[in-house]
């Protein structure tokens, strides 16, 4: 159960830094689970900085995935998203 729990907040996460920071994202909701998964893993670190504790790989609560979704969607843009490159 803790897993499913875990993608649900994840794709909740995504969704929630998409509509906060609208813009050309073509993703699917996979891509938004992704997004909020990883986010979840950076607020987790951001908040180990910030708040003292240990940097060891552990997710983070709600608002801390929104926050980590919103700087990884903003590094995704930054770095051109999906580009598609013609050879």
């Amino acid at each position: 159960m803790g897993l499913i729990a875990f993608l649900l907040i994840g794709l909740v996460a995504g969704f929630i830094a998409r509509w906060l920071v609208p813009g050309p994202d073509p993703m699917g909701w996979v891509g938004t689970m992704i997004l909020g998964i990883i986010g979840s893993f950076v607020g987790g670190t951001l908040a180990a900085l910030l708040f003292g504790g240990t940097l060891e790989l552990s997710a983070s609560g709600l608002i801390g995935s929104i926050v980590g979704s919103i700087i990884v969607l903003m590094i995704w843009r930054a770095m051109g998203g999906e580009r598609t490159r013609v050879a």
